[in-house]
């Protein structure tokens, strides 16, 4: 008898572990069934409206010039601007071209370049007209960033 009751003894032991190992696997599953459906429920990320949407200038105001500027570009209005923006600021914004300012030869290899590197496609008729434009409106400077400074009263600095 004493060996029927071990082996009684035995088997219960098994139905206990493998009831435990049923209901982890239960709450397991229902786990990560709540996270499917809810995947922020563990986020520390408080709720966070989302972000507001600003609305597109009107056709009217789309290419708006005041006091020869674009403004939404601010390029300066003269022969050539259309090209300009339906060409250059496609791919960057219209501040690149008014600080890199070059002589018509740079302006011409910059173009090369981004043609070569870039995906930039041909520009055509429209290369002369952007070039000069460039030239014309954005040519580069002669002088540096600032001018030398003068009338200065230095001071001599205490250790």
């Amino acid at each position: 008898m004493e060996e029927h009751e071990k082996i009684r003894q035995g088997i219960r032991k098994i139905y206990r572990l493998f009831i435990g190992i049923f209901s982890l696997f239960a709450v397991l599953a229902i786990a990560i069934i709540y996270m499917l459906n809810n995947p922020d429920a563990l986020s520390r990320k408080k709720n966070i409206p989302e972000a507001e949407y600003v609305a597109v200038p009107e056709e009217e105001d789309y290419d708006k010039i005041e006091n020869g500027i674009h403004l939404r570009t601010g390029l300066l209005e003269a022969e050539g601007l259309t090209e300009v923006i339906n060409n250059c600021t496609n791919c960057h914004s219209a501040k690149l071209v008014m600080q890199n300012r070059m002589n018509k030869e740079r302006w011409i290899a910059t173009i090369r370049w981004m043609q070569e590197t870039q995906n930039l496609w041909d520009l055509g008729n429209n290369e002369e007209i952007i070039v000069n434009y460039l030239v014309t409106n954005y040519p580069s400077k002669k002088k540096g960033r600032r001018e030398i400074l003068t009338d200065i009263e230095w001071y001599a600095l205490e250790q």
